[in-house]
């Protein structure tokens, strides 16, 4: 059976298609991969709303607590791990004082956080403490996405040369596309980052001020380079776009999810899967990898050491823009220009709207 745990949940929320819902309501993914291990006792959770907490309870925990102040869940349950399921804007508080109280994982939403020194310091206290620390890029555990590094590693378009990804935004959806960019590219740390966004039209995901418009050019150390697109005009025929010396692979978000052009082809090569680009069944099997390693003393696939590397990029991209030129890695500054310079009114009519 292994090792027993005691997981506890902070934001529980309400299920997205529930009336209520102000969100996805991420816990109730979170606590079905915990009681899906069969190694973890829902022992705690905490939300200013207490009628969600006890409809959460009622619905996965039996006698777990409930608590409005996770301060005092913290101090009064000691659970072994914890999930972070609030809005952006919280989770670096959260995360530093479940660090503080000593548990010994720590599993958040993403993205990390809203400025990059918040992610930094967040990272940072995981690592002085010897918590572990993750955060909920699941992609990585999808069929597609790892088909396709398989294909990628055997050669099947060459030495790789570029990646390419499309989204609706560059923190909130980006921070996915970004960490698979690290994914694909065995890990490999970025060099510098070239970017612009544009913040003309009030756009929140999650209560978290987003770009309408953004690009982000990433260099590796390896010269890999990464081109992210997002928001208006970002559709790019595909949802990742891997180019090689001798071929092109790319990933779609309806089936066939994975189809490549390599050497010698003259039509698109088709790849069935299981899985698509979405589903639930990631965030368990993330869950399960945290648990094992918890054990083992590995690094989990959803490690923070992972995800500040991607979250690193977004924050430079901003950085980028309000420089208007190129920035090296690491980055230095602690802010979020997008947000510094969407208070200060920098972000204005400069041209017609988008159509």
């Amino acid at each position: 059976m292994g090792q027993q745990f005691r997981a506890a949940v902070i934001g529980c929320g309400r299920p997205r298609v529930e009336e209520g819902a102000t969100g996805f309501g991420m816990a109730h993914s979170h606590v079905h991969g915990y009681l899906a291990t069969g190694r973890c006792q829902l022992a705690a959770v905490a939300d200013i709303s207490r009628e969600n907490a006890e409809a959460f309870v009622a619905r996965y925990g039996g006698t777990a607590g409930v608590y409005r102040d996770y301060h005092e869940m913290l101090a009064a349950e000691k659970p072994d791990v914890v999930s972070v399921c609030t809005w952006p804007h919280l989770h670096a508080p959260m995360v530093l004082a479940a660090i503080g109280a000593g548990v010994r994982a720590v599993h958040c939403e993403k993205p990390m956080a809203p400025t990059w020194g918040e992610a930094r310091r967040m990272h940072a206290a995981a690592v002085a403490r010897g918590v572990q620390l993750t955060f909920n890029h699941q992609r990585r555990f999808l069929e597609p996405f790892r088909l396709a590094r398989r294909l990628l590693r055997e050669g099947a378009i060459g030495e790789l040369r570029r990646i390419e990804g499309a989204c609706g935004d560059m923190i909130d959806w980006g921070t996915h596309w970004l960490d698979m960019f690290f994914f694909y590219n065995g890990e490999t740390p970025a060099e510098w980052v070239l970017g612009q966004v544009d913040g003309r039209e009030e756009r929140k995901i999650f209560g978290l001020p987003v770009e309408s418009q953004g690009l982000s050019q990433v260099r590796f150390s390896n010269g890999v380079v990464g081109l992210l697109f997002a928001g208006y005009g970002q559709d790019i025929g595909c949802a990742n776009r891997l180019v090689g010396a001798e071929g092109v692979l790319e990933l779609h978000n309806t089936a066939p999810h994975v189809r490549l052009r390599g050497r010698g082809d003259v039509a698109w090569r088709t790849y069935p899967t299981r899985e698509g680009l979405h589903g639930g069944i990631a965030i368990d099997r993330g869950i399960a990898d945290l648990l094992s390693c918890l054990e083992n003393g590995a690094e989990p696939e959803l490690s923070s050491h992972k995800a500040v590397r991607c979250t690193e990029v977004i924050f430079a991209t901003y950085e980028s823009s309000r420089r208007r030129g190129r920035v090296d890695l690491p980055l230095e500054q602690e802010d979020s220009a997008f947000l510094t310079l969407l208070a200060q009114g920098q972000w204005g009519e400069t041209g017609p709207d988008p159509a």
